[in-house]
């Protein structure tokens, strides 16, 4: 599954957008700092997100939007379209 197709699992899942969701962790007190652990457990509980939704938000959330190039334009199932990731929801593409 590629990067954008787990933010956008996420969304599809809480019906939150992904911007919506790290508004939400931001509001919370989840910065860069924060452990994975703490912020998978609130994703957990609050929006009953799994790992692989909860990792792709938190690399978000600790790094920003771009991704590495590794994945863009390959054929493989986890290929990305773009090196930046879309946090506002599918309603806008």
């Amino acid at each position: 599954m590629s990067f954008q197709a787990y933010l956008d699992g996420a969304e599809k899942k809480t019906g939150k957008t992904p911007a919506e969701l790290l508004a939400a962790a931001t509001t919370r007190g989840f910065d860069a700092t924060t452990k994975a652990g703490e912020f998978l457990e609130w994703l957990k509980a609050d929006y009953d997100l799994g790992r692989g939704h909860g990792m792709a938000l938190y690399h978000v959330l600790k790094n920003g939007t771009e991704i590495s190039d590794k994945h863009v334009g390959s054929k493989g199932t986890h290929r990305d379209e773009s090196t930046q990731l879309r946090l506002d929801g599918l309603a806008n593409r």
